[in-house]
């Protein structure tokens, strides 16, 4: 990034700060503070152990530094400005997850447009909220949009403040769905004996609400509607995709739904032993489709610092806007992340090499070379390195 970059960049993120109004975390003075501020040079430096009481108020502080990036950490401390972590004194932390469009298994990284991947990563962020709210019962979230490629999520129940890491572990596991097996979400009961044999059966059914059971009851319900619609082979060769399930155990498993429907919305899955294989196929399958794939790191670290709601971004000039819960559905976040500061003005910058996307409303495809372009979308390319300043 050339000086002249840098220096605009820096300017105009401090007339963004004079005009915000941000809400900083609660127990802010308990908490470290960091920045990366607009350095020369190829690497960035981060300036971290900070205290409010070393940066003075959030917003002078913001004004009057104009940092690149701003971070608060997830932990609460005795003394959050001890240079080592030892010394702190750690008192609590919150919850924090961290979903990153670049790391989605549905997400391809130059194939994908932008936009792609943040939707890819909105949808992803549905299920993690999911999870937390009707699984867990979290209720106290605080919903982020990072400002560049994902979604944060803060929870500060109280329960969850003490956590430690293993703990969060825990956690992490259940929403990925990591060493989830079949048998731990059936439950299997004894049905009393069969004829000449005195040991009882079991009938194994799955929950059919709540939790990872009810998602697999949901999925296995719906796959085997579809099959019944389907002609008798169609539904057969579908079957036969799934591993060890070959033409005659795909013919019994068949049979079996049609004769079995009402048992297998009950939540019995026991109905037949080629469809105990379906079955079991079909939980894999669900959790590969419906796990939150979050940045696991982040939730098992207690010290975490993490982007300050209302800061820019300065990979990408985007803010980081926390997002109301009953705002979600609708947000947009190449439009509700545009600052006002950058819209209503035009600058001209010199793209480095053809650059096409969309952003505020609006597509755009420039090629290499000199443009006028609306201010929002300048700041937004010479962040991310595609354009820099051009003469004015």
């Amino acid at each position: 990034m050339e000086e002249r970059t840098r220096a605009y960049l820096r300017g105009r993120f401090g007339d963004y700060y004079r005009r915000a109004e941000l809400t900083p975390p609660p127990d802010t003075s308990e908490r470290e503070w960091g920045y990366i501020p607009w350095t020369s040079g190829p690497g960035t430096t981060m300036v971290r152990h900070r205290s409010l009481l070393d940066l003075g108020s959030i917003d002078d502080f913001l004004a009057r530094e104009r940092p690149r990036h701003v971070y608060f950490s997830a932990g609460r401390y005795d003394d959050p400005s001890a240079s080592s972590m030892g010394e702190k004194g750690w008192r609590s932390s919150d919850l924090v997850f961290d979903l990153d469009a670049d790391h989605l298994p549905s997400v391809s990284p130059g194939e994908d447009t932008y936009a792609e991947m943040l939707a890819a990563c909105k949808d992803a962020l549905g299920r993690l909220l999911d999870f937390l709210e009707s699984d867990f019962g979290f209720e106290d979230l605080t919903v982020v949009f990072s400002g560049s490629r994902g979604y944060h999520v803060h929870v500060r129940d109280r329960d969850v403040r003490r956590l430690d890491r293993q703990s969060r572990r825990e956690i992490v596991d259940y929403v990925r769905g990591i060493g989830l097996e079949f048998d731990a979400l059936v439950e299997e009961e004894a049905v009393g004996g069969t004829a000449g044999r005195s040991s009882p059966a079991h009938k194994r059914t799955l929950p059919t609400e709540g939790g990872w059971g009810g998602r697999a009851h949901e999925h296995i319900v719906a796959i085997v509607e579809e099959l019944l619609a389907l002609e008798e082979s169609e539904a057969i060769e579908r079957l036969t995709e799934y591993e060890g399930i070959g033409d005659g155990k795909a013919e019994a498993a068949l049979r079996a739904m049609g004769s079995n429907t009402d048992q297998l919305r009950a939540g019995n899955v026991d109905i037949h032993p080629a469809f105990l294989s379906v079955a079991k196929a079909l939980v894999e399958e669900v959790v590969e489709r419906d796990d939150a794939p979050i940045d696991e790191p982040v939730t098992t670290d207690t010290n975490r610092l993490i982007r300050l709601p209302g800061s820019l971004h300065g990979g990408s000039g985007l803010a980081v806007r926390r997002i109301d819960r009953d705002e979600l559905s609708a947000f947009d976040p190449l439009v509700d992340a545009v600052p006002e500061t950058f819209v209503g003005h035009e600058i001209t910058v010199d793209v480095s090499e053809e650059v096409a996307g969309e952003l505020n409303g609006d597509s755009f495809t420039f090629s290499e070379g000199v443009h006028s372009v609306p201010e929002y979308l300048g700041v937004f390319l010479m962040a991310r390195g595609r354009a820099e300043k051009g003469q004015e």
